[in-house]
């Protein structure tokens, strides 16, 4: 993270002298001397009680402060501002007015819904910030009165002495004054996977340092010590401490509306201005029939009101809701009902590396022993899962000694164990634990008993031991090392090869040297191994290569992402090698592809940024506000980004994004609550599917739009045409709120259900300035509109042939009608696809509400009572098959036009091979 200096602070003790705070940026290049004089604290005695209240009463404690802003109610009042919500209340408010009371309720019934499902929705996505408090470890231990005590560490103050040992977390930021082999895991801060030693020495002013990770000499809060014990001087607490930073960027940022929510904002406004036009209209023709202006514009404002789709809110809810529904069954937990949707606007997936495209488990992958041997090392993470191939041979206990060899020496120089709740140690040790395992060696370390041990440090870069044979009367010692090449090969006068020893030449010395630089090229960190009976005079067996490697199955999501116009983009904190190494793996970097550093970001201006960015897929040694940066800068640019990770590191950014996407496992509290969808098992394949579903669930929307503005068009235009050419109402009030049922009711919303095509991920994503209601479906709905309307009147007026109006010939009228609405719907299904391609039986909630729909409809008709209640008599069963050949021309008329489409599709692709009937 990249700091920023800021003015001390100061505070007036009881004697009038000054004391001062000090921020990690400066701590660091000053002694830890001067810092405790600047602090004025003692690092063999502490602060005392009473001066450690008297800095909590100017610094506050050390935690973060949660601003509770508007009460719920207020937020529950919110959610009426809606356009869309605001129009449908004033359709109420009109329906009240005319005393038309059935629509006023169900309009109310279907507002009441909507706006408390977005409320809770809302109120659950809204703890982000009280999270950071989580990761606060609760206890510490601390100098006080010159006495060490364990007490919460919220009430740490700047002054105060801490003492850190493993699987501490650091409870505050520390100036370290005492390291003993102290390591540091800041994953969660950097993305680095490997902890960070840490020293007492300062640095100079003028040392270039990249974030957390170049400060060698302070702890941060919120990190995890792995190894080693430490001590320090608090220097900031809270909301001033690196963590706080994070806190004070996640509070300026807001979430930005999803593409649907704008779409949706867009269909209000859409539909009030259709609705003043209908009134308008109405108006106008009956001012040229002489007719009084205040009917006809009542008779406008019915017909607008009814056009509304009241329904609309309620199936965009339920299909979200629904589609949440699918995600968790694939492991996906999505926070927010809209970002179901926006995942299939997404144009760039910003991902982080360690632990979401890696599994944050450093792993052996390559073997080389001295006598030149290669052994490829398979499975991830700290487990026995996998192989070792040598020569297409498997590698076991004593198929290979020179590799077996290689992987005796880790497994004896190592403090780590593998347990059941995870590794316990160091990463890289773990890493050899599980190739020993893999190979069946994980007992040689019960062979030997240690004598000696030689910690790893910065400057001998090894760590030793020397031991004795646990077994057998043999006391003669051993050592074994482990470390950096260049420091063992220094080391070492011969070198293992086939179960023998020979001289170590110089030309054999540069001929290691060069397959590790190999290997490091590739993005491995290379560790070598030796044993001696002296430490002057080892004998080297060669080295391995560890990387915290790709997940399975990345690299295929990513290629079908980017095959359906999705760019990625990888973040990390690692180096540039290991960073370009993993991009390649993944298919995401070639040797003409374009990197960006940290510090090239920082540097660059947003114009500049928002010229390069798209060219960029592999952003290394990144700080939050690179991320951060990184993500207004595609957004500026018109991108829809989605961004993926686990630490803290990452928060601001998921905030920020247009979808944030967490880690179940390996994310923090803080990634997981401010992110919009949490990955259960980390598997960012995932991310696929959620994809797919998002672009299905629009085109649902926008066919369910389709099919109520095609029924309540042709509706409208039915009873408008018989107003204006004074002709008999061919529908009672009865039949057309039975057709509003329809319109509203199960066969509209279970187009919301239908189930994903998944040919959809091959498709773009969705521009999310297109707006639901495009020229394309005006045209469908008009079409589809003019055939109901003809169709109907033409047996309205085939039916009243004697000039009078019957029982008959209003339900053969209304039942006409209906059917043409279920073919309507059945033709709605897809907007691009034949019935015959997508199948009749894929959506059993559609199958059962229009046969439902159509059993209703039969009752309506034969059933006496039902008879009675909507003036219908009994139809002939010639009538219904006339009926039905009648009204499925509106489906015919639909599956042609499909065909036709796809056809000028086909021609504008080429010659690809396409089948019709699927």
């Amino acid at each position: 993270m990249a700091e920023s200096y800021h003015p001390l602070k100061q505070v007036k003790d009881d004697c009038g002298d000054m004391m001062s705070a000090v921020p990690p940026a400066l701590a660091v290049t000053l002694p830890y001397t001067e810092v405790e004089a600047r602090l004025r604290t003692n690092v063999n005695s502490g602060l005392s009680t009473t001066e450690a209240n008297q800095r909590r009463a100017f610094y506050g404690v050390n935690d973060f402060h949660i601003d509770h802003d508007d009460p719920l109610w207020k937020k529950y009042i919110c959610q009426f501002k809606d356009p869309m919500i605001m129009l449908l209340l004033a359709s109420a408010f009109v329906s009240i007015l005319m005393k038309q009371f059935d629509d006023a309720v169900s309009i109310t019934v279907a507002i009441i819904i909507v706006v408390t499902v977005a409320f809770v929705q809302e109120y659950r996505s809204e703890k982000s910030l009280e999270a950071l408090s989580k990761l606060v470890p609760p206890m510490c231990h601390c100098l006080r009165d010159g006495k060490l005590e364990t007490f919460l560490a919220r009430d740490l103050v700047p002054g105060d002495i801490v003492f850190l040992s493993v699987g501490d977390k650091v409870p505050a930021d520390i100036r370290l004054f005492e390291a003993k082999d102290l390591a540091v895991d800041e994953s969660s801060f950097t993305g680095e996977p490997m902890p960070k030693g840490k020293n007492i020495n300062p640095l100079p002013e003028k040392e270039q340092r990249t974030g957390v990770s170049g400060m060698t000499c302070v702890a941060f809060m919120g990190t995890l010590v792995r190894c080693g014990r430490g001590k320090g001087i608090v220097i900031e607490t809270g909301t001033n401490s690196q963590f706080g930073e994070l806190f004070t960027m996640m509070q300026e940022e807001e979430a930005p509306k999803t593409p649907l929510q704008k779409s949706m904002d867009t269909l209000g406004k859409q539909l009030s201005f259709y609705s003043f036009c209908i009134i308008g209209l109405i108006m106008l023709l009956g001012w040229l029939q002489g007719r009084g202006l205040l009917d006809m514009f009542t008779i406008g404002v019915s017909l607008a009101v009814a056009a509304i789709p009241e329904g609309l809110p309620i199936v965009v809810t339920v299909t979200l809701a629904l589609g949440v529904m699918r995600m968790a069954s694939q492991k996906a937990i999505v926070k927010k009902l809209p970002i179901v949707e926006t995942l299939g606007c997404a144009t760039v997936i910003c991902s982080d590396k360690t632990g979401t495209l890696t599994k944050n488990e450093m792993t052996v992958t390559r073997i080389h022993s001295a006598d030149g041997q290669y052994a490829e090392v398979s499975g991830v993470g700290y487990n026995a899962n996998g192989s070792v191939v040598c020569q297409h041979e498997q590698v076991t206990e004593n198929s290979h000694p020179s590799i077996t060899k290689v992987i005796e020496v880790g497994c004896i120089c190592n403090d780590a164990d593998l347990c059941e709740d995870g590794l316990h140690g160091q990463p890289t040790e773990g890493a050899l634990i599980a190739v020993a395992q893999k190979m069946n060696l994980h007992h040689v370390r019960e062979l030997y008993t240690r004598v000696e041990e030689m910690p790893f440090n910065s400057e001998t870069k090894y760590m030793a031991v020397r031991c004795r044979p646990s077994y057998g009367e043999s006391t003669e010692t051993a050592f074994f090392v482990k470390g950096a090449l260049e420091k063992i090969l220094a080391n070492c006068s011969r070198y293992y090869s086939q179960s023998v020893t020979l001289p170590l030449t110089e030309k054999t010395k540069q001929e290691f040297l060069h397959e590790a630089s190999m290997m490091g090229s590739a993005g491995l960190r290379i560790l070598a191994m030796a044993y001696g009976p002296e430490m002057n005079n080892l004998v080297y067996v060669g080295m391995v290569g560890i990387i915290d490697p790709p997940r399975e199955g990345v690299r295929e999501a990513i290629m079908t992402l980017m095959e359906g116009g999705v760019s990625i983009k990888m973040l990390t904190g690692d180096s540039e090698e290991t960073a370009k190494a993993i991009g390649t793996r993944l298919g995401l970097y070639t040797h003409e592809g374009r990197s960006l550093s940290g510090e090239q970001i920082e540097q660059a201006d947003i114009e500049l940024l928002r010229k390069i960015i798209n060219d960029v897929t592999i952003f290394y040694r990144t700080t939050p506000k690179n991320k951060l940066k990184i993500v207004k800068a595609l957004q500026s640019n018109g991108h829809v980004v989605g961004m993926t990770g686990d630490g803290v590191n990452d928060a601001v950014a998921l905030k920020c994004s247009d979808i944030g996407i967490s880690m179940g496992i390996t994310g923090t509290d803080v990634s997981k609550e401010a992110a919009d969808m949490i990955l259960v098992d980390d598997n960012f394949s995932v991310t696929l599917s959620a994809i797919e579903e998002g672009k299905g669930i629009f085109y649902n929307i926008r066919n369910f739009v389709r099919f109520q503005l095609s029924t309540s068009i042709a509706a409208l235009t039915l009873i408008t045409l018989s107003t204006v050419m004074k002709l008999p109402n061919p529908l009672n009030a009865m039949q057309i709120l039975w057709i509003n049922i329809i319109m509203d009711g199960p066969p509209a919303q279970s187009l919301g259900v239908e189930p994903v095509d998944h040919d959809v991920i091959k498709k773009p994503p969705r521009k999310v300035k297109d707006p639901i209601i495009t020229l394309d479906l005006i045209t469908n709905v008009l079409i589809s509109a003019c055939i109901i309307v003809s169709g109907t009147l033409w047996v309205f007026w085939r039916e009243m042939s004697d000039n009078k109006i019957t029982p008959r010939d209003t339900t053969m009228t209304f039942t006409c009608f209906v059917f043409f609405d279920m073919f309507n719907a059945l033709s709605c299904r897809s907007a691009e696809k034949s019935i015959f391609q997508i199948g009749f039986f894929t959506n059993r909630m559609f199958l059962l509400a229009v046969g439902g729909s159509l059993i209703g409809q039969l009752l309506v008709i034969y059933f006496p009572p039902l008879q009675a209640v909507f003036q219908t008599e009994s139809l002939y069963l010639s009538d219904l098959i006339f009926l039905i050949f009648l009204t499925s021309s509106v489906f015919i008329v639909a599956e042609i036009r499909k065909f036709v489409r796809r056809m000028k599709e086909m021609r504008k692709k080429g010659p690809e091979k396409q089948n019709y009937f699927v």
